[in-house]
């Protein structure tokens, strides 16, 4: 009876404990995007509950995205000395610095709200990082009501954001702590 007591207090301090890796985010093989960002809110959660480290959040939340949804690039910039500098991201090489007002992200970052563009070729002042880059989303992050980073999504297919991605993923931005 003692050696079972030992085992499931050790069972219990071993999950209060456990930090979810990437290794065991369970990706959603489904067309019903709500559904994909239902799956994956509460693992974005839980990969980010504990963790103080605001690179380490910022490059598992755009790792995550990317891996269950398949975009050609996600990931943050943040503001700093009153320009949007690169932050985590998965895809290819990216634009290092924006300026306030500038493309798709420093627009975002100067209305303080998400920017939807189902065709970067028509949005005027688009900074093409990639030429393969057809359409982006966009949504800024927020401290204490001030614009401090965004997120960053680009796909190589026309249309591919809409207000289901804008819900969710503005949802998402929240659970960054800064």
């Amino acid at each position: 009876m003692i050696k079972y007591d030992i085992y499931l207090i050790y069972f219990e301090v071993t999950l209060l404990t456990f930090t979810p890796m990437a290794e065991d985010l369970k990706i959603l093989q489904t067309t019903d995007k709500a559904a994909q960002y239902q799956s994956l809110l509460p693992q974005i959660e839980a990969l980010l509950h504990g963790e103080p480290d605001l690179t380490a959040n910022l490059a598992n939340m755009a790792a995550a995205l990317k891996e269950q949804f398949k975009w050609f690039w996600v990931g943050f910039y943040l503001v700093k000395e009153n320009q949007l500098v690169l932050g985590p991201f998965q895809g290819p090489v990216a634009c290092t610095r924006i300026g306030m007002g500038k493309g798709v992200c420093g627009a975002a970052w100067q209305q303080s709200k998400t920017l939807i563009v189902p065709d970067v070729e028509a949005f005027p002042g688009h900074i093409a990082c990639s030429s393969l880059s057809q359409s982006e989303i966009v949504v800024p992050l927020f401290n204490n009501g001030k614009v401090v980073g965004v997120l960053d999504v680009d796909s190589e297919a026309l249309d591919q954001f809409d207000e289901t991605d804008a819900l969710y993923l503005e949802e998402l931005v929240k659970l960054i702590n800064f």
